[in-house]
């Protein structure tokens, strides 16, 4: 993983060195370049490949939240961790196009969890095509109203775990399947994500993310009004997803 640390103060960027070093995989981490001079990024970011840059927001010339936002030009964009002495800038940071945010004095432990979750998510949007796996589904057998009844994958506009069933939302409304949640993000993985421990929303029907009143990110779906919650550590990945269709659109 190709890091770039961007601080007008050396100390900073000297101790992000070090904590990188000191991290259990440290030596997947490779830090490619620092600059003092946040204008240069962009252009850092082109000249050679960036994976994740490290981000401080209040910076001469350019803020971090200005350089975030002309990275999400980027194809591929680098993954922006901001960093920050003001918690107040997390939720400016959803509109940015920022997967995480962290908290000066920088942390060793806050700072391998936000890079782990960065590596895994990347993983996850890239799933190897599983070898002799049975033909898939393209409908799912719900019980409703005490009948059986079949419903096109293609209708489905999300899943939501209860327990230990699963309403699955539909153009129709709405009914219940006896399933893990873990079991149909596995099967379907190419046409629903995950954007929250207890959701899965079908990558057709999502059209944007919103923020809540409370400040939190929420989905924007198509063909209905309903909002759901993503929580933070899948905000990143959703994000991906809506850049990724409008690309192809």
């Amino acid at each position: 993983m190709n890091i770039l640390l961007v601080d007008d103060e050396a100390p900073a960027r000297q101790r992000l060195r070090r904590l990188l070093t000191e991290l259990p995989n440290a030596a997947t981490y490779h830090v490619i370049g620092e600059l003092a001079d946040s204008r240069l990024t962009f252009a850092q970011c082109t000249a050679s490949p960036v994976d994740v840059v490290l981000l401080d927001v209040r910076m001469p010339g350019m803020d971090g939240l200005q350089v975030a936002a002309q990275l999400a030009q980027l194809t591929p964009p680098p993954a922006v961790i901001l960093i920050t002495a003001y918690s107040e800038y997390a939720l400016a940071a959803f509109d940015h196009h920022v997967a995480d945010y962290l908290v000066k004095p920088v942390r060793r432990e806050r700072l391998q969890a936000a890079l782990e979750h960065l590596h895994l998510t990347t993983r996850l949007q890239s799933p190897p095509p599983p070898f002799n796996a049975p033909a898939r589904r393209t409908q799912l057998q719900v019980n409703y109203r005490g009948a059986l009844l079949t419903i096109p994958i293609a209708t489905v506009v999300y899943l939501q775990a209860d327990q230990k069933y699963v309403t699955v939302h539909y153009a129709g409304g709405a009914a219940l399947i006896d399933e893990s949640l873990k079991h149909l993000e596995t099967e379907f993985a190419d046409q629903f994500i995950r954007v929250h421990r207890s959701i899965l929303i079908a990558r057709a029907a999502l059209i944007g993310i919103a923020k809540h009143q409370n400040g939190e990110a929420v989905a924007v779906l198509n063909g209905t009004a309903e909002r759901l919650p993503i929580s933070r550590r899948h905000v990143a990945a959703v994000r991906q997803v809506l850049r990724a269709g409008m690309q192809q659109s």
